[in-house]
């Protein structure tokens, strides 16, 4: 069965290569020389603070096993840190969005890289904090980074098209290309240098500095709201408005949280799936496995996002559904399949088909990222960008929590189901989103007076 991992891999790098070298002038965007630097220095730093969180995901478990933490008090430190990026989450955000998404930025190195010092103390209480510290810049790093982008690329005044470039390169480079570089690095330095667990974190530390001097050289400030009269209670209230009275906005952050919520949950549900009786699978290359199907989804979004049609809202229903089936597959194997009673060995047939599965929900979420980032830009306003981002994330960080707490009260097939049923939801939440967003259009003076322009000049036409 190893030829197996080989043939899934080779197999995705070919459909990959085949993709990008195939790109025709329709598929591609012309863009000046300006934006193309602009662009480019983005990828450059969000390459090395998505390097930064990469090299040390592999290693967090394993580091704290190896100081004699068991599953419980472990379970305890992942809480705490999705814990701490629910309820310091929005705090951050609304403070990103007054003082400024650069900052921000820059808060999100510091605080990252003392959490990766933390690693260096077996003391719990110690660790404890550094998960504290590590929710906390996650809530920047997905929330500042975007904020600063979108401010930046339409005080620059480029094409709100060139953004979808931005947004499926950065992708394809700090979600695909960036996690299997890091994922070989890391087990480099671990297995072949044998510097220890402690290594990828103080590699990281180091990616995330220099991330952190080149957003200090070149990167210029932007604000959501700056005004002085607007304290951060009137920032929340403000956000939470606009998510109440802005239909777009509420569908919008529950289909991210419906998302995001399974996608964490497969991530700690991946492994078990693929080996129920311990059979012996290479985490490190099945990892890397997941990041190819991740780039191919992020090179279909950037051909996708090239053209004007089909528009985001519609592609995104279909995404949603594939995603769903894809995670029903354990369900389906669990009753089509007979299980294997012999302990040990390589992955069984039921495996196989579960790792094609996953590997398709992999595509799907190479896709997903760029396109909610898309939307995202279209649809949450300037002023609350980083606040209602983090608004987003409050029901994710409660239902990944509630998961962990709970991971062991259910069978992996209700899990696996719940996740299905939480995709279709947001498959029917998007159509929802797409029809709300042509009414919304329809009512608009531009598309109004484009109709009145259109019916002057063909009145035989209606």
């Amino acid at each position: 069965m190893e030829i197996f991992y080989l043939v899934v891999f080779g197999g995705l790098g070919a459909i990959v290569a085949g993709l990008e070298l195939s790109k025709s002038n329709k598929d591609r965007i012309n863009t000046p020389s300006a934006f193309n630097s602009f662009k480019n220095n983005y990828l450059l730093v969000y390459s090395l603070m998505m390097a930064g969180d990469w090299l040390q995901g592999p290693y967090v478990y394993y580091l704290y096993s190896t100081y004699g933490f068991g599953k419980g008090e472990i379970g305890q430190l992942f809480i705490a840190g999705f814990g701490s990026s629910m309820l310091f989450g929005t705090i951050v955000g609304s403070l990103a969005d007054k003082q400024g998404r650069k900052r921000a930025s820059i808060t999100y190195c510091i605080t990252y890289i003392l959490s990766c010092i933390t690693k260096h103390s077996p003391q719990y209480k110690v660790l404890m904090l550094g998960r504290v510290l590590g929710g906390i810049a996650t809530s920047l790093l997905f929330s500042a980074f975007e904020s600063w982008l979108v401010a930046e690329h339409n005080k620059r005044g480029f094409e709100q098209q060139w953004l979808s470039l931005t947004f499926s390169k950065a992708i394809f480079l700090g979600n695909g290309l960036v996690a299997i570089i890091a994922g070989l690095f890391g087990n480099f330095l671990v297995d072949s240098l044998s510097l220890g667990p402690v290594a990828p974190f103080d590699a990281a530390a180091c990616f995330l500095a220099i991330g952190m001097a080149v957003i200090i050289s070149s990167w210029s400030e932007n604000y959501g709201d700056p005004s002085d009269n607007k304290d951060l209670l009137t920032q929340f209230k403000n956000a939470a408005s606009a998510i109440a009275s802005d239909e777009k906005i509420a569908l919008l952050g529950a289909i991210q949280s419906l998302f995001e919520g399974s996608m964490y949950t497969f991530v700690f549900l991946w492994t078990p799936a693929l080996s129920p009786n311990d059979e012996d699978i290479p985490h490190g290359f099945i990892f890397a496995t997941f990041m190819l199907a991740s780039m191919l989804g992020s090179s279909i979004a950037s051909r996708l996002l090239a053209h004007s049609s089909p528009k985001v809202e519609s592609y995104m229903q279909i995404v949603f559904v594939i995603s769903s089936a894809a995670l029903m597959l354990p369900v389906v194997t669990s009753f089509l399949v007979p299980p294997s009673g012999v302990k040990g060995g390589s992955i069984s047939f039921s495996g196989c088909i579960q790792l094609m599965g996953f590997c398709t929900f992999e595509a799907c979420v190479g896709i997903f990222w760029p396109s909610i980032m898309k939307m995202r830009s279209q649809y949450i306003p300037e002023e609350a960008r980083s606040t209602i981002m983090n608004f987003f994330r409050i029901p994710l960080n409660i239902f990944v929590c509630l998961v962990l707490y709970n991971v062991d009260a259910f069978p992996m097939t209700v899990m696996f189901g719940m996740c299905s049923v939480f995709l279709f939801g947001a498959s029917i939440l998007q159509r929802r989103l797409m029809n709300v967003a042509e009414i919304h259009k329809s009512r608009s003076p531009e598309w109004s007076a484009a109709k009145e322009m259109t019916s002057e000049a063909d009145p035989l036409n209606p």
